[in-house]
């Protein structure tokens, strides 16, 4: 079955760390660019972050440059999130959604719906 999970969501106290990971089945993610997605209660989805297909280019929102990490293990056929320091305002649905695009090229700023594969999100909760 051909298909992205996303896990490692949860719930984090402020200052907190999660690291989440967007794994593929049934295709190989190496001509793929990457991009998460979240979206929180009552709000828009808003992309925060994407990867190039081989680590070349990743780009991150204003809201998360700085917290945020993405990288990608091939071998593992697995893009990761890693969020530090995160917020109260980072509580949301995060999913991830794949792309074949040029080598290195990505994008974050479409509807999740434009591309060619995507999860159903894993839920992260930050909260004391």
């Amino acid at each position: 079955q051909v298909k992205l999970v996303e896990s490692g969501g949860g719930l984090v106290q402020p200052g907190g760390s999660l690291r989440l990971s967007c794994a593929a089945s049934g295709f190989s993610l190496d001509d793929y660019a990457i991009a998460w997605f979240r979206q929180a209660p009552g709000k828009e989805r808003e992309g925060v972050s994407c990867i190039s297909r081989f680590n070349g280019i990743k780009l991150y929102s204003d809201s998360v440059e700085g917290r945020f990490t993405i990288s990608r293990d091939n071998a593992k056929n697995t893009v990761y999130l890693q969020m530090n320091n995160l917020k109260p305002e980072d509580t949301a649905v995060y999913s991830c959604a794949a792309e074949k695009r040029p080598p290195r090229s990505c994008t974050m700023g479409r509807p999740i719906s434009s591309y060619d594969r995507w999860g159903q999100g894993t839920q992260v909760t930050v909260s004391s």
